[in-house]
């Protein structure tokens, strides 16, 4: 329920889903390569919610969420090869809120009830954790050098909270912070494994340097909860979350001056300086050149909780109906939307 409430205070919930029916792409919903770039709806109507997406190149990459309590589904990941999607069976129940890796095959997948899971481009392998709460976010610097953060949302000290795990080839295990502040931390990303930061409740921003870990946060920039960080280089860095953009220019954390219609749920940055953000109903906003151009009236109109700019400058999103409480039976809705000039296929592999 605490879980559910504080989903509900940073992203409008959605409405459930009608009982599954297969994955469709509206008619007038793909890009037009001989037109300016413009947002495709590539997947939808998905039965599970997605909440991440990222890949080794535009042409490997991976969409994971699921079904967020709603039974009989499962755990959702989907691969798209460049030609076609498909959809892989990590055999479990759970909803993974992240997914990152170092390579083809050092992916790492992290979600609810501590589920960590490793895909080596052929196969999954679960890892333990030592935690029962959700790992909201992972990234990999390498394969020997990885972290993960989680917790439980407005839980408090009482609660499995300041979760942040390290691997070190062999093992994840607990890394604990220099304080325990009794909070949730969403997301955590890096330039190199000395330069990584960590993102949660309360606006808390860690970053770790030479070895140590520092609040950046005391007192706070952000007015909540910050759920996504990520960044163009070590002097760019953005950190995202209700109605707070923030941005570090290897100096201060300040506030950008970006008009937000709607809460604002993940960032993702290019090493060119382009910047993409996504929230609920449907917000698509860019930074190109220092300049915000806001998607917000074009498709999809769904929430949206991850975004991923790839490899060749490509924009990815997705989300669906991941707030609504769990109803037996009910789908979630999925869905994949990706901005550039070349329409992404949209067949799904049998």
């Amino acid at each position: 329920m605490k879980t559910r409430t504080l989903l509900a205070m940073v992203i409008l919930a959605g409405c459930p889903g009608p009982h599954p029916v297969d994955p469709v792409l509206d008619a007038g919903d793909a890009a037009d390569s001989s037109s300016d770039p413009s947002w495709q709806v590539v997947l939808q109507r998905l039965d599970g919610t997605l909440l991440s997406i990222w890949g080794p190149s535009p042409n490997d990459v991976y969409a994971v969420g699921g079904p967020r309590g709603n039974t009989p589904y499962k755990a959702l990941v989907m691969h798209f090869d460049g030609t076609q999607w498909k959809r892989l069976d990590a055999n479990n129940t759970d909803t993974y809120w992240w997914v990152h890796g170092s390579s083809a095959t050092d992916i790492w997948l992290t979600g609810e009830n501590g589920r960590i899971t490793h895909w080596d481009g052929a196969s999954f392998k679960d890892y333990t954790s030592g935690t029962t709460a959700t790992i909201f976010g992972a990234w990999a610097a390498s394969a020997t050098d990885a972290w993960a953060v989680g917790g439980t949302p407005e839980g408090g000290t009482g609660a499995a909270n300041d979760v942040l795990l390290h691997w070190d080839g062999t093992i994840w295990s607990n890394s604990p912070l220099p304080r325990a502040l009794g909070r949730t931390y969403f997301k955590v990303w890096g330039t190199g494994p000395d330069n990584v930061y960590a993102v949660g409740e309360a606006g808390t921003i860690w970053h770790r340097t030479q070895g140590v870990w520092k609040l950046e946060s005391d007192p706070p920039v952000a007015h909540g909860t910050l759920l996504t960080v990520h960044g163009c280089g070590p002097n760019d860095v953005y950190a995202v979350g209700s109605r707070d953009v923030l941005r570090w220019d290897g100096a201060t954390w300040r506030s950008e001056p970006v008009q937000l219609l709607n809460d604002v749920n993940g960032v993702s940055c290019a090493n060119s300086g382009q910047v993409a953000i996504v929230g609920t109903g449907g917000l698509k906003q860019r930074r190109v050149e220092g300049t915000w151009y806001d998607d917000f009236g074009t498709k999809p109109y769904s929430d949206l909780h991850g975004a991923w700019i790839d490899q060749a400058g490509g924009i990815w999103a997705v989300g669906g109906s991941f707030v609504a409480a769990p109803q037996p039976g009910v789908t979630r809705d999925g869905v994949i939307a990706h901005y550039g000039r070349v329409p992404i296929p949209t067949t799904i592999a049998r």
